[in-house]
């Protein structure tokens, strides 16, 4: 497919064959205080769009930018929407939906961008792909380099979580943990494609990343009968995962298959809130530390933040931030109110839209359609549950005391 690179800061474009990463002068610019510039948009050719109209059966790949191999090798899609009646009928929401990316082949939506690197990587005949992870894009990357036979250099936080890491190491890629933060050990992992070579699959760095977890956007045009939601809730961390979700619905409007983007709500965590805080000042200063408990969104210099922050005004959309405690009260509640098992991260979204639930009702009636992306399994992270639940003791084996037990 044809496609063409446009710098999200200066708007170069750029018109080459080869792995492109950032737009050279605006990268150049960085200095590590603020948000990253230079990051690159993937247009596709317009036309090409525009003749996706005309089209009687779509299919995700017909937005990629390059073709799956054997897709039912590493399947990622078709993930489930999950509609909690129990949930909708206590918040007074009729059409709310989750949709349910920890179904995915490894657990989290970073599925949907390490399909797609692995894409490019067959695609240029490179093996070795690297990155930079706290635990979902490394395990991702690693599982889709496990089905394709491409050898992954993963370097980790060692604060990341074990059940990540070792996801990681059990589908054989080599992870490497670095004594610091993320941030950290996203420059090490640059560094080491700049002396090793192969591709770098750095969130945002990559805007294949983007095109891969747009995905999400279009898979949801087809399951909902082509149509979208009112109001879409993404957990944000880096920026990465909401710009894929604007750019999907992005290049859905290009198509002429909808007509507007749907409102596009960044939910952070006050522990982690540079996306949002910049978008309300305008203002693109790295955070100073990230405490957030949800570690898959706990960034402190967001990689793509200046292009979420455009892309929440430009869907005409805002930012939400919560406290902590409110997004492990969240993740319990979708457990035993939907049956929907999630990590701190994903709960983030059910969170915010929970915080927002009077404003969405007095701005768009109880028939607003609002879809909550939830982007990881529970089982990521089954630490986030010490000191909050507790296993019960075990009783005798005997029907004394198991009428005791149930006071009977």
């Amino acid at each position: 497919m044809k496609f063409v690179y446009e710098c999200s800061d200066c708007h170069a474009i750029y018109e080459t064959d080869e792995i492109f990463y950032q737009c050279p002068k605006c990268a150049a610019l960085n200095d590590g205080t603020s948000f990253s510039k230079g990051n690159v948009i993937v247009k596709l050719d317009e036309e090409y769009l525009r003749s996706l109209k005309r089209k009687k059966r779509l299919t995700v790949g017909d937005f990629l930018p390059y073709e799956i191999p054997h897709p039912a090798a590493y399947p990622v899609g078709n993930t489930p929407i999950v509609e909690p009646q129990r949930l909708s009928d206590e918040y007074g929401l009729k059409n709310l939906t989750f949709k349910l990316d920890g179904s995915l082949p490894s657990g989290s939506f970073k599925d949907r961008a390490s399909q797609l690197i692995a894409a490019q990587a067959l695609h240029h005949k490179e093996s070795r792909i690297a990155l930079a992870s706290t635990g979902n894009a490394g395990a991702a990357m690693s599982c889709a380099g496990a089905a394709y036979g491409l050898e992954i250099i993963l370097f980790v936080p060692k604060s990341a979580p074990l059940n990540k890491l070792m996801q990681s190491v059990l589908y054989g890629a080599t992870v490497v943990p670095v004594d610091g933060s993320y941030d950290d050990a996203f420059a090490l992992s640059i560094a080491y494609t700049k002396e090793a070579g192969g591709i770098n699959r750095n969130t945002a760095y990559n805007p294949m990343t983007i095109e891969g977890k747009k995905s999400v956007s279009i898979e949801l045009f087809l399951q909902m009968g082509r149509t979208v939601p009112d109001v879409v809730y993404v957990p944000v961390g880096d920026g990465c995962i909401f710009a894929g979700v604007y750019k999907g619905f992005y290049d859905l409007k290009q198509a002429g298959l909808i007509a507007k983007i749907p409102h596009l709500v960044a939910a952070q965590s006050r522990e982690s809130n540079a996306i949002a805080h910049a978008w309300q000042t305008q203002e693109f200063t790295n955070l100073a530390k990230a405490t957030t408990r949800a570690d898959s969104i706990s960034v402190e210099s967001p990689a793509n933040g200046r292009m979420a922050v455009r892309y929440i005004s430009e869907s005409e959309g805002w930012a939400t931030e919560v406290a902590d405690h409110e997004i492990l009260e969240a993740q319990l509640e979708l457990a035993k109110e939907a049956g929907v098992f999630v990590e701190p991260a994903a709960a983030c979204a059910w969170a915010a839209l929970k915080s927002d639930q009077q404003m969405l009702l007095d701005r768009f009636g109880e028939e607003v359609e609002v879809c909550a992306l939830l982007t990881g399994t529970g089982f990521k992270d089954m630490a986030a549950f010490d000191g909050r639940i507790e296993i019960p003791a075990a009783i005798e084996n005997s029907v004394a005391a198991m009428k005791a037990r149930f006071s009977l």
